[in-house]
């Protein structure tokens, strides 16, 4: 066989061994830099200055292409689907396996097996220009690593259960004594386009079951991973934190289904429950509801009325609609565009076979959301709407019908009309790790909550951590350290900022967020100013540095400074079009000013007038605030400061930073001056208080 990366230019039996121990632990995720360095006798340090002397890669980035040469390997020699490939190599998540194979190949993994491409993967120097061109746009960036934070959270990813190796934290799980995963079921069928119909009996069981309050339950891609696992079932059950497992095998023969199916103990290795099922599929809605409450009564979950309403609801009375529904939604969780456009008209048949199929409308609109994604223009807005209310026409009550209408907001970015959908889907299914990490997402950009913002990241993490690799994890822990920042938890977000960079070094923005968290602990402008600065200069085109940098000299008034990265950062602003951090126009107008621009620093002045006047998050008091200081207007600042002070849930960020405002020192003569900033300091320490307290009755921090 060739060498599996005859692209890297190396040479030496070194990497050839190296290769090898990353080819010895390809499936395993958790296999890493560390890992290998212990597996190849060496320190850390050492084992990356020498694949990097050798390769011209990081250690990461070796692995990672090992991973992704075995996996075209397996593309062009095996019949596995591209989630099952993904997870033979290590990747825990189908989306970002897909994202990385692209970016090396230039095509995804489903263009590749349809079309047969034989391209070389992109050269390095190829991949360096197209990640600095990224770089030049710090939008894109912002939306690939941390809208869920996320978009790993919407198609995104996802989101988190802690592996043994985890330190100890503040999350925990010892309070749920009801925790389950429902592992892949396996066909027993020769016939393997029977697969479709024995997985969908597994989504039907872990779907009824999400419905359970009383419960957590892991998300299927959590799960997926451990389809041809050889690891025990203590092993399964420690690394998802579960007490209890799920395993099934079926198969379809004519119109009969033939089911085994067990609940395991985890603690104990022992079946707590066991059940062989023969029955004709014409009653395989009355076997799916069997199962869930069977399980649920083995393991004493409380179901409540409303509960087992929606469990034994059936999706449809017409089994060729399901049918088809099943063969849609096996295309649909490939996650690929092809994926996606395959299964709209299977659904679409599943509607002409019952026109009533709420379920299959929905799954529509979310299937045309994730293809809008992809667009820079959106063309999907009006079916995507379409789909959703006819799914909510037909089963109001279904989370997956109030999902796809917030989708359609969420698509014409109308984001405050999606949280009510999200949050009534989550009363009908608490464990929708999906509706979790969008709500995560959606309250820490776009509507400001950081109290919700932490609570819905705390979940997410309980839910599904399991779904992703290292990456992945680093950056739910970015999101989550930055959670617990917000609200002032220093030290919890110092712990899980540390636990990013473990599990990823070379975490973009992560570094970036410890130098702000350490700023909370010390204080200290000028030592926080340098770490920027040291930080910026690995990558000068890093336009959140640089104007972090920039308002750092202005706090300290050093304005001759301040402007040195200012006109930079308003150069690449507007030579690319971008709008963003409109929020601190007032201070570079004032930089403009003072180094002599004044009609230049006027322009600046009148956006931030109507940045403050089309903001409607509860950072408009004090945005107004500042503004009426710039014009001398003390009396109506702090009319300003004092509505703010009467809002819940602001970012900690206010605290260490407002007094440091230059404009803020001439209003300290102001007689309720002190008064109306000790108010909104007690008001976000109230805050603080009331939302620790509410996390440990939730059980999600100790």
């Amino acid at each position: 066989m060739e060498n599996e990366l005859s692209n890297i230019p190396y040479q030496g039996k070194f990497i050839e061994q190296v290769e090898a121990a990353v080819l010895g632990n390809i499936s395993n995720e958790q296999f890493g830099v560390s890992e290998l360095a212990d597996l190849m006798n060496m320190s850390r340090s050492s084992l990356l200055r020498k694949i990097k002397k050798q390769t011209g890669l990081s250690a990461s980035r070796f692995i990672r292409q090992v991973r992704l040469k075995k996996g075209m390997e397996l593309l062009e020699e095996t019949e596995l689907t591209v989630s099952e490939i993904s997870y033979q190599v290590g990747f825990g998540n189908n989306s970002y396996f897909i994202k990385c194979f692209r970016e090396y190949y230039g095509h995804s993994p489903g263009e590749v097996r349809k079309n047969g491409f034989e391209e070389a993967p992109i050269s390095e120097s190829n991949e360096a220009e197209s990640k600095g061109d990224a770089q030049n746009s710090f939008l894109e960036q912002y939306r690939l690593h941390l809208l869920v934070t996320m978009v790993l959270m919407l198609c995104l990813a996802a989101f988190l259960i802690f592996q043994n190796s985890t330190p100890n934290s503040e999350i925990t799980n010892s309070h749920i004594t009801k925790s389950i995963a429902v592992l892949p079921f396996k066909n027993m069928s020769s016939d393997s386009t029977n697969l479709y119909f024995v997985n969908g009996l597994m989504e039907a069981s872990l779907n009824k079951l999400q419905k359970i309050k009383d419960l957590r339950v892991i998300s299927r891609t959590s799960v997926e991973k451990y389809r041809n696992t050889d690891k025990t079932v203590k092993e399964i059950a420690e690394e998802l934190h579960v007490n209890y497992l799920v395993e099934g095998s079926g198969q379809r023969v004519g119109d009969q289904v033939l089911l085994n199916i067990q609940l395991i103990d985890a603690s104990r290795d022992t079946p707590v429950w066991a059940e062989q099922y023969n029955q004709k599929v014409i009653d395989i809605f009355s076997l799916q509801n069997a199962i869930a409450k069977k399980i649920a009564d083995a393991i004493q979950a409380k179901v409540t009325p409303a509960e087992l309403e929606r469990i034994e609801k059936k999706p449809t009375e017409n089994l060729v609609a399901y049918e088809y529904y099943l063969k849609a939604l096996e295309l649909l969780q490939t996650e690929t565009k092809e994926g996606l456009k395959a299964a709209i008209p299977l659904f679409e048949k599943a509607i002409e076979a019952d026109p009533h199929f709420a379920l299959a409308y929905s799954k529509i609109a979310i299937a045309y959301y994730y293809l809008d994604i992809y667009q820079v223009e959106k063309h999907y807005a009006d079916v995507i709407n379409y789909n959703a209310d006819k799914a909510l026409l037909y089963d109001p009550k279904s989370a997956e019908s109030l999902i796809a209408k917030a989708l359609y907001y969420m698509d014409i970015n109308e984001f405050r009309y999606a949280i009510p959908h999200l949050e009534k889907a989550l009363e009908y299914n608490p464990n929708s790790s999906a509706v979790v990490n969008m709500l995560s997402s959606l309250y820490a950009n776009t509507i400001p909550n950081t109290a919700k913002s932490l609570e819905y990241a705390l979940k997410g993490v309980q839910l599904d951590i399991a779904a992703n690799d290292s990456i992945g994890k680093s950056y739910i822990y970015l999101n989550l350290s930055n959670a617990f920042i917000q609200n002032g938890f220093t030290e919890e977000a110092l712990k899980y900022i540390n636990l990013a960079l473990d599990y990823n070094p070379n975490n973009y923005y992560a570094p970036y967020l410890k130098i702000y968290i350490q700023y909370a602990k010390h204080e200290n402008l000028d030592k926080t100013r340098k770490l920027l600065l040291k930080e910026w200069k690995k990558d000068t085109t890093r336009l959140d540095i640089m104007q972090e940098v920039a308002k750092l000299y202005y706090f300290q008034e050093k304005y001759d400074s301040a402007f040195y990265y200012y006109k930079k950062f308003v150069k690449v602003k507007e030579e690319n079009g971008l709008n963003i951090y409109p929020q601190e126009d007032l201070k570079i107008g004032m930089v403009f000013e003072k180094m002599g621009m004044k009609k230049r620093a006027e322009d600046f002045y009148k956006t931030y007038a109507a940045y403050c006047e089309s903001d409607q998050s509860i950072y408009q008091p004090a945005s107004l605030a500042m503004k009426y200081l710039h014009e001398n207007k003390p009396d109506l600042a702090i009319e300003q400061l004092k509505l703010f002070a009467s809002k819940n849930n602001y970012q900690y960020w206010i605290l260490l930073f407002l007094e440091k405002d230059p404009l803020m020192k001439t209003l300290k003569n102001h007689p309720e001056y002190e008064v109306v900033v000790q108010k909104i300091k007690d008001r976000f320490w109230e805050n603080n208080r009331q939302l620790k307290k509410s996390l440990k009755e939730k059980g999600l921090i100790n």
